[in-house]
């Protein structure tokens, strides 16, 4: 499949990154040289300067022959014109990153004048995904599946010195869950019952609900899985915004830290019944006589992941139960871990996973990223026409890299065993490492020309 991606910012390049092992075929646009030239030297893709809103340049790179257009320049009126010229040109499919919150709201006319098929705003899904781990049992990192009966957690070993140096299979605390991968340094470890845990891995398991709430109490995780009654959040942007109005609106007393005078004005008139203190959230004097340790939840969604991740450290030191910071830097992923807050939200990976899911169709319910993308977490039904239907898994050529986590069959979960099978309709929790995402693929969902045809024809339908 041919796809162009206008726009090489962070969302834009990872995006044609992971695209790429997805085997679309992609070409990536951006009108700032310094930026293409640097991507050449680091991705396996077709850069090219140009600028997408000039109708000529579309001609050029043949976008009516292209299966899917995706914008994610910084300007959201760029990124509509794109769309809509792009779409008179006869490209099949439109996706236009859009994060102005007015735009949000009038999405059905932009999508039925201006041909864009999918919008999508980070800053919003970011704000959700913050909101939903605050206020329901959802454990980090991926929350959970299943509408709740399947939930994965993170174990940091560092915490837990009785498991370092065992075997999986001498462990009684992982005989009802599965551990789909350990995060050793800069290494992700597909494991298997012999597996060596060490000291500073960090073992990411799967289980039922049930099973997960009993190995929570058993390594005293608890604190992460209670919703909050009392917020603080760092920066009043949008995602901060987005984040307040969903607190407040669930109850929680919220308190906003912001130092632009401007966006001060704009919370206080946008967003009721929060209170907005203007001021430098990273002094401490500040957040001591906002008394911050009687806080149950502490967020940090400035546009530095730095800010973020120190300020929510330092709640976490102020005995703060839930601290959570925003990143968008790739290169931070390997070592957020080794940080004591409970979570580091990426509006990129979060972004990348959300076009996935829409771009592979209606048998996948969910996709989470997870490692950096360089896993990821999928939740689908099982289709008839599916070549897994029927067979034992021992007698499944799965690549290494490719775990079937859970299958729910008539509303029943069961940890996935050798001689467990998948039979129509069932939901299945797969996890895949991105490198194995294309062989993944072939077995457990659609082609790309079949789900392409699909998202058409519902496109079509809407307008």
């Amino acid at each position: 499949m041919k796809a162009i991606i206008i726009g090489a910012g962070k969302l834009g390049s990872r995006l044609a990154d992971i695209m790429n092992v997805d085997d679309y075929d992609i070409t990536l646009v951006d009108n700032n040289p310094a930026v293409v030239n640097r991507l050449n030297e680091h991705m396996d893709v077709i850069t090219i300067q140009g600028n997408g809103t000039d109708i000529n340049f579309l001609k050029d790179i043949d976008v009516g022959s292209t299966d899917v257009l995706i914008t994610t320049t910084g300007n959201d009126e760029a990124n509509a014109m794109i769309c809509y010229f792009a779409k008179k040109l006869g490209c099949k499919l439109t996706i236009a990153r859009m994060r102005d919150m007015e735009y949000l709201k009038q999405s059905d006319f932009l999508q039925e004048n201006l041909s864009v098929d999918y919008i999508i705003n980070p800053d919003q899904l970011t704000a959700e995904v913050i909101a939903k781990y605050l206020l329901r049992d959802v454990i980090f990192f991926t929350g959970d599946f299943a509408e709740g009966k399947v939930k994965m957690v993170d174990l940091h070993l560092r915490d837990h010195p009785e498991l370092v140096d065992k075997q999986l299979m001498e462990l009684k605390a992982f005989r009802d869950l599965l551990v789909v991968a350990i995060q050793r340094q800069n290494e992700t470890i597909i494991p298997h019952g012999g597996t060596v845990l060490q000291e500073d891995d960090v073992i990411h398991v799967l289980g039922k609900d049930e099973d997960i709430k009993l190995f929570i109490n058993q390594f005293s995780l608890a604190h992460i899985s209670k919703p909050v009654k009392k917020a603080m959040i760092l920066g009043g942007g949008k995602v901060g915004t987005y984040l307040a109005l969903a607190l407040i609106k669930a109850g929680v007393a919220t308190t906003i830290i912001e130092k632009d005078y401007e966006r001060i004005k704009f919370l206080a008139e946008h967003v009721e019944h929060a209170l907005i203190i203007q001021g430098d959230g990273t002094d401490m004097n500040l957040l001591e006589e906002e008394d911050i340790g009687c806080y149950n939840a502490f967020v940090g969604v400035t546009g530095m992941d730095e800010q973020n991740l120190l300020m929510a450290i330092m709640a976490k030191q102020y005995g703060v139960p839930k601290t959570v910071a925003k990143t968008s830097r790739q290169n931070y992923s390997r070592i957020i871990d080794k940080f004591p807050v409970d979570a580091a939200i990426s509006p990129v990976s979060i972004s990348v996973a959300q076009i996935l899911k829409y771009l592979r169709g209606g048998t996948v319910i969910s996709l989470n990223l997870m490692l950096g993308g360089d896993a990821q977490v999928l939740e689908i039904i099982a289709t008839p026409g599916m070549p897994f239907i029927g067979k034992r898994l021992a007698d499944l050529p799965l690549e290494k890299g490719i775990i079937v986590g859970t299958i729910i069959h008539d509303g029943i979960v069961s940890i996935a065993k050798g001689q467990s099978i998948i039979r129509a309709g069932d939901k299945v929790i797969l996890f895949v490492l991105t490198s194995q995402a294309e062989q993944m693929k072939k077995m457990f969902i659609p082609s790309n020309r079949s789900v392409l045809h699909e998202l058409w024809d519902r496109a079509k339908s809407i307008r």
